[in-house]
């Protein structure tokens, strides 16, 4: 049974982080924050939910870079316990699947407890000023196919938010796989 997101908390500010890429460096919010809005996301490599929308993710973060929105993706998962999200195997999986946007470890997992991140995929919308405006799903899920109807509810809340600064009203969920914490 897949994990939902809580409601958006309208207003709330994102959180600054410093969390090491795929490519090594060492990225902050401030390194990605949009000019119209940024979108942060929880995610993993193994998750069949993260998997099934990947290249949505990837095709919807290339619009909005467009538009003056930046993304950055953030795997929090215990990589110990769950070797295929290792940061080795997070840097294949973003070379694989040509992420344009940093792919960030968590491996303290205090970054995931900050946003209160709570499944892969989890998505976190906010606009210019790191307001949050979005905390939904990426487009409805039928046994994990993404329905390909119109455009993705992601890609329309975000094209709203850097147009007006504000979120639809109504969203539904994110849905996926529990992030996978450490036992200590």
């Amino acid at each position: 049974m897949p994990i939902q997101t809580p409601i958006c908390d309208f207003g709330q500010k994102a959180q600054d982080f410093r969390l090491k890429s795929t490519d090594n460096k060492i990225i902050s919010l401030n390194d990605v924050k949009g000019e119209n809005g940024t979108l942060i996301m929880f995610i993993c490599n193994h998750c069949p939910y993260v998997k099934a929308v990947t290249k949505d993710i990837i095709e919807d973060c290339n619009k909005l870079k467009n538009l003056g929105v930046n993304s950055v993706a953030i795997c929090a998962n215990d990589a110990e316990n769950y070797p295929e999200d290792s940061f080795d195997n997070m840097i294949l999986f973003a070379q694989k699947h040509q992420f344009s946007f940093p792919y960030l470890v968590d491996e303290t997992q205090e970054t995931a407890k900050t946003y209160d991140a709570v499944c892969t995929p989890d998505f976190f919308g906010y606009n210019k000023d790191l307001e949050l405006q979005y905390r939904g799903r990426l487009r409805e899920l039928r046994n994990l196919i993404p329905v390909r109807e119109g455009e993705s509810d992601l890609l329309k809340a975000m094209i709203q938010i850097s147009e007006t600064g504000k979120g639809p009203e109504n969203q539904i969920p994110s849905a996926g796989c529990g992030i996978k914490w450490k036992n200590n």
